[in-house]
């Protein structure tokens, strides 16, 4: 007999054990789910932190090799009958010559180009364009599509409609399926150039496997003529008549007037009429490009900023055009 105002406990069963069992499963499992969530989400935020601190020292660190080349250019404007070179305050080349400075256990590479000794394409007419055709053919570009480019940027930039052997004028672009008219005025930029006829990215930017040839060109330089003391090997070979021998003699005596005065004269003896006329041996302009690069540690990976400056007559500077990241 049960003995009143007591109660009896419930007594499980087999099936209801095994149901709460489950339910403690179940609940153990979600909570597995969060707390690796929440580990993982955790781990990704301290990854991304970590990077965006990387990125942005490299970034400061490519910034550092921008200022750097500015110092270095007016360094060598104030100083341009060095002779003798201080072991660790060389003078910088401006021919687009490659330097590493370490900062710690970071680096920077940088590199100047002065933009007299690029193909100005503003300046280009029918006799000096061979230049801007013999750049395209060595840099592996088809011989017809080398004149059709070549024929093309002449087109671009006259003011008429005539067109040329190979080249395009509007009635050509105007039948494209995204028609737009040829300009007929210099070029403002040499991105410009992928809307001419025949030119593509691979041959404006490269492919990963040779160089494009946005690098020898400009808009920028006052000159007409090819600066020889400042042009990049490339830009060097392009010039009619010159040969292998006389661009590394050159490419070797820059830092020595005497010796740069022999490969001058060298030079003089193989580039004839009328094509001596598009080069000259000076050796420095006003007009500068610049391309540095931040990198961290031992990585590959680095963070580049590309910029054009302009010198002044007091060695002030002004930016033209300035890219981060390139």
């Amino acid at each position: 007999m049960a003995i009143a105002g007591t109660r009896q406990c419930p007594v499980l069963t087999d099936d209801s054990r095994g149901i709460a069992l489950i339910m403690v499963l179940w609940v153990l499992a979600v909570l597995m789910v969060i707390v690796l969530s929440f580990s993982y989400l955790s781990r990704t935020e301290s990854l991304a932190a970590v990077s965006f601190r990387q990125g942005v020292e490299k970034k400061f660190l490519a910034e550092a090799g921008i200022q750097r080349a500015v110092m270095e250019i007016i360094y060598r404007r104030m100083n341009p009958n060095v002779q003798t070179d201080v072991e660790g305050v060389e003078t910088w080349r401006v021919d687009g010559t490659p330097y590493t400075i370490a900062i710690g256990d970071d680096h920077y590479t940088v590199a100047i180009t002065d933009e007299s000794g690029k193909i100005n394409l503003n300046t280009l007419n029918d006799t000096s364009v061979i230049i801007l055709k013999n750049l395209l053919t060595n840099m592996g570009v088809e011989g017809t599509q080398a004149d059709t480019i070549a024929d093309s940027v002449l087109d671009w930039k006259d003011p008429d409609d005539l067109v040329r052997l190979n080249g395009a004028e509007s009635d050509y672009y105007m039948s494209l399926p995204n028609p737009y008219k040829a300009k007929n005025a210099n070029f403002d930029t040499l991105e410009e150039l992928l809307l001419v006829k025949g030119m593509t990215p691979a041959i404006l930017y490269g492919d990963g496997t040779k160089k494009g040839i946005i690098d020898f060109l400009t808009v920028n330089s006052s000159s007409s003529q090819i600066s020889v003391g400042a042009a990049p090997r490339e830009v060097l070979m392009a010039i009619p008549g010159i040969t292998a021998d006389v661009v590394e003699a050159i490419m070797n005596a820059r830092e020595n007037p005497v010796d740069y005065a022999a490969a001058v004269k060298g030079l003089a003896a193989v580039v004839q009429a009328p094509y001596n006329q598009f080069i000259t041996p000076g050796t420095m302009g006003n007009v500068f490009s610049i391309e540095s690069s931040g990198f961290k540690g031992d990585a590959k990976g680095g963070y580049t900023i590309k910029a054009t400056v302009n010198i002044e007559g007091d060695n002030t500077f002004k930016y033209k055009y300035y890219k981060s990241p390139a």
